[in-house]
């Protein structure tokens, strides 16, 4: 989430070439003023629309209820919206399920909130914010077992980890915990799920989102050991997802930085993804 470094060069170029009057003046004090709420386009005149899916999962978000401002991603939204001028009774929420945010077509929404990973083939469909969530890598084990209580990802160096081929969570596994004997890889994520499930691994390693899943549906008396940041390639980012040229973007982005500028999404993810959601950090 190279295209702003020409158009500032132009604009350098053009600024030192033209005479100093009001015109120039007016035109670079514009970007300035075009996200006030009265000046952005909105599906509905006066309204912020945010689309998400139904049902609404923990700890994304809190009792099927999106407009409540509880869990990660309506605490996200809701900060977004403030930043953007409008308050809890400017903001009406849309079913929207999760294919179709991101599918072409004209949206009825003003963006979508709903895990949705930022990647090349969806931005040609739509357009994204700038990241507002930098996917963690957590680690699942069945509770009571013997590394279930780990704190560290150094008394995890033992455990036979099970993980799939050729995602982050594999160069996580080689790269941060570096396990004294090999991983069980699998193909397939749901084999090292059910790896974990039959007790062929001791710890099964996948992204925080997944975790939070298999915890719920998948594996039985399974808890989130904790959750870690991996290093090396590309970081998977969560987007706020918006139809394709919105001139919404930029404000939303915007929006987006001046809450990473203030620490204000480190709280929201400390309070909704950390140790209250059962998912602690590792280091």
């Amino acid at each position: 989430m190279a295209r702003p470094l020409m158009l500032l060069a132009l604009a350098v170029a053009l600024v030192g070439c033209a005479p100093a009057d009001t015109t120039a003046t007016t035109a670079s004090t514009a970007p300035s003023t075009a996200c006030t709420k009265e000046q952005l386009k909105l599906v509905t005149p006066g309204k912020l629309t945010i689309g998400t899916d139904k049902p609404a999962y923990e700890p994304w978000f809190k009792d099927d209820d999106p407009g409540n401002g509880q869990g990660f991603e309506s605490a996200v939204a809701f900060a977004v919206a403030g930043e953007l001028g409008f308050d809890r009774t400017e903001v009406q929420w849309s079913t929207v399920k999760f294919d179709s945010a991101f599918a072409p077509g004209e949206k009825q929404f003003d963006f979508d909130v709903n895990q949705v990973s930022i990647t090349p083939e969806r931005a040609n469909a739509v357009d994204f914010s700038k990241g507002y969530y930098t996917v963690k890598q957590a680690i699942v084990a069945i509770d009571g077992s013997k590394f279930a209580g780990a704190k560290t990802l150094a008394e995890l160096k033992d455990a036979k980890i099970g993980v799939q081929v050729g995602t982050t969570s594999f160069d996580a596994v080689k790269n941060v915990i570096k396990p004294t004997a090999d991983p069980n890889v699998y193909n397939e994520q749901i084999d090292a799920v059910n790896a974990l499930k039959n007790k062929q691994v001791d710890a099964l390693v996948v992204d925080l989102p997944t975790a939070f899943y298999v915890t719920a549906a998948q594996v039985e008396k399974s808890k989130i050991v904790g959750q870690f940041s991996s290093t090396g390639g590309t970081p998977e980012e969560f987007g706020l997802v918006m139809g394709k040229g919105s001139a919404l973007k930029p404000c939303v982005d915007k929006a987006v930085d001046a809450l990473k500028s203030k620490g204000e999404l480190a709280k929201i993810e400390q309070q909704w993804l950390g140790s209250a959601a059962g998912a602690p950090e590792l280091q």
